[in-house]
């Protein structure tokens, strides 16, 4: 791998961001002044006023006017695409034909082709790619992979996740409008499902076969400041049924617009013990930490598990939990570029988890069970 437009060792990497929304000003920028390894060079975004917001936040960033010149940004070495996901794939596109590594939200492309070119182009380049699937790196997540591997509950034999949220409903915010048309591959069940499965399935491996259930229940959407009604054809719920590895049986529920009682709920089902880990919220604030419970033997009551110590990387900071999970992905790479290592997820991550979601939802419109590539 090339290490062109590599910060020097022991140097903060810098970071340019293409796309100044809501989530980058909640997430990104707050993780880059939390964490020393980074330091914010360069903001571009189509809302001048918000690029000039967020440089003015770091005394050390410019707010440069077009894209062309954020990704040629002699300063910048890492470029972080926080647009809409339809204008992923021309950014990433950009930021590589610059020679220059790449973070991008998932989901990377709105197609599981879209997204398989942008890794080839990647690879081909020799940059280092990386894409926002950072649930799977949280610490509880790290630690629950580990009890797993170490036969904590004994062979696996059931895996059963409930994720729901508030958002994604049959109203939204002009901001999200963006998230209405099916194409643009941006429903709850492609952002939402795509990150909660990709941090179960990153601790206790992947479905060989699965069935499924897609529904869009909310057939119209209407825009909260302009009253106007949309049609929408994207699923707002998924159920899946599977086979892992060993036989396990896997069932999964995702569901937008619930009106209360959401979060998120995993049970874990061994052949010695039994694992619990819930979380009040999907898109967890400040305390909105996972909770991990466990039994072993029979008729016990589960007892909570406190993450170790060692799964903790972060410098203390109050700041909410999805934010966290976050400046964890961010604090992977850093060490990846220190030792050559690959735990930060990539774009064939990336593809992987959008090839999965495809297969669910065909399971769903052919009525049948489905291999997993």
């Amino acid at each position: 791998m090339s290490n062109f437009n590599e910060a020097p060792r022991n140097q903060p990497i810098r970071v340019g961001l293409a796309g100044i929304g809501n989530w980058a000003v909640h997430g990104h920028v707050r993780v880059l002044k939390l964490l020393p390894q980074y330091e914010l060079r360069a903001v571009w975004s189509t809302r001048p006023e918000r690029a000039q917001e967020a440089a003015a936040a770091h005394g050390s960033a410019q707010a440069v006017g077009t894209l062309d010149e954020l990704v040629n940004h002699p300063e910048v070495d890492l470029v972080v695409v926080l647009n809409t996901a339809p204008q992923h794939a021309q950014t990433v596109r950009k930021a590589i034909a610059a020679g220059k590594h790449v973070y991008c939200e998932w989901p990377l492309g709105v197609s599981a082709e879209q997204s398989a070119a942008l890794l080839a182009l990647a690879r081909q380049a020799g940059v280092r790619h990386i894409v926002g699937l950072q649930r799977r790196l949280a610490p509880h997540n790290r630690y629950l992979r580990d009890l797993l591997q170490s036969g904590f509950i004994g062979k696996l034999r059931s895996v059963r996740i409930h994720v729901s949220m508030g958002h994604f409903g049959a109203v939204r915010s002009q901001a999200l409008r963006w998230t209405v048309p099916a194409e643009n591959f941006s429903s709850a069940i492609s952002i939402y499902a795509g990150h909660f499965l990709d941090m179960l399935f990153a601790a206790t491996g992947w479905p060989r076969t699965v069935s499924a259930l897609a529904l869009s229940q909310f057939k119209t959407v209407t825009i909260r400041e302009t009253g106007e009604v949309l049609p929408s054809s994207a699923p707002d719920q998924l159920m899946l049924i599977g086979r892992m590895p060993g036989d396990a049986a896997l069932t999964v529920h995702v569901e937008a617009g619930k009106r209360s009682g959401r979060g998120v709920q995993i049970d874990l089902t061994g052949e010695t013990g039994d694992l619990r880990i819930t979380n009040t919220s999907a898109f967890g604030d400040v305390g909105d930490d996972y909770l991990i419970e466990a039994a072993q033997g029979d008729d016990r009551p589960l007892q909570k598990l406190d993450v170790p110590p060692q799964y903790e990387r972060l410098p203390r900071a109050n700041l909410p939990s999805a934010v966290l999970e976050l400046a964890e992905l961010y604090a992977a790479y850093a060490q990846d570029l220190r030792t050559g290592a690959a735990e930060a997820p990539g774009f064939d991550d990336a593809v992987r988890l959008h090839r999965f979601i495809d297969t669910a939802l065909r399971a769903s419109a052919e009525g049948r069970e489905i291999a997993v590539e």
